[in-house]
């Protein structure tokens, strides 16, 4: 079940810093518009209760801190990337164009279903990158697998689903695997001239281990060669 993150020493120390008893911050929570009592002020230092989204950004608006710093954790999810720029899922979805339930189950499922304008949207709101969110929702893997199939294949029938994963125009993604289809064939003329003109073995293992060195970079020089359109303008905070 979802949970907001949470760390009871960050936010007994945001405390401490500010010189604040539970009830002088319940009491300014309150002036925010999110009521709570004392008691659960107390409760979330003590670990035994975790704040909402909203009662986590009213507490870091009343400690003077950011909500990374309450969370007490790099975010590395959707929903922790959205509670890292004080978001709720629905004000998240209204930006981006989707209905919070639908929103909220992409989240929960970690799999983004989104269109392109959505997808561009939800990257600009959270500071991300296309490149950032395929790594956020798991789809790395799947991606490499696709590259592999393209350079050692026929590349234009992996443009398609390439784009999807990736949100990119066609045009840039087929542009990309052309380009290293090309470049994975040319380590094979080489090995096999090498082969057929009967070369010493040290040259054609420098050849295969630069080979395995290509194919281990798949997905960073996929992202280099798109350049520019798999990065996303910094929105600003809280925004």
């Amino acid at each position: 079940m979802y949970s907001t993150p949470f760390s009871p020493v960050e936010a007994r120390s945001a405390r401490a810093r500010m010189g604040l008893t539970a009830e002088q911050v319940a009491h300014s929570m309150a002036a925010c518009g999110v009521p709570v009592h004392p008691q659960t002020v107390l409760a979330w230092e003590h670990g035994s209760h975790a704040p909402s989204d909203r009662q986590l950004f009213s507490l870091a608006a009343v400690l003077w801190c950011d909500a990374t710093t309450l969370m007490g954790i790099e975010p590395r999810t959707l929903a922790e990337h959205r509670l890292a720029r004080q978001l709720t899922v629905e004000r998240l979805a209204y930006r981006i164009g989707m209905d919070p339930t639908e929103y909220r189950d992409a989240e929960d499922a970690r799999q983004w279903s989104g269109d392109a304008r959505q997808t561009r949207a939800l990257v600009e709101a959270l500071g991300l990158s296309l490149r950032g969110l395929v790594g956020i929702m798991g789809r790395v893997e799947e991606l490499e697998e696709y590259l592999r199939s393209a350079v050692g294949g026929r590349w234009k029938t992996y443009v398609e689903p390439v784009a999807e994963i990736v949100v990119v125009d066609e045009t840039s993604v087929g542009d990309a695997l052309r380009t290293m289809h090309a470049e994975f064939a040319g380590f094979t003329e080489r090995y096999m001239g090498h082969l057929v003109a009967r070369n010493d073995d040290a040259r054609l293992k420098e050849i295969a281990a630069e080979r395995a060195a290509f194919l281990r970079r798949l997905v960073d020089h996929f992202w280099e060669l798109i350049g520019e359109a798999g990065e996303a303008s910094p929105f600003p905070t809280g925004g």
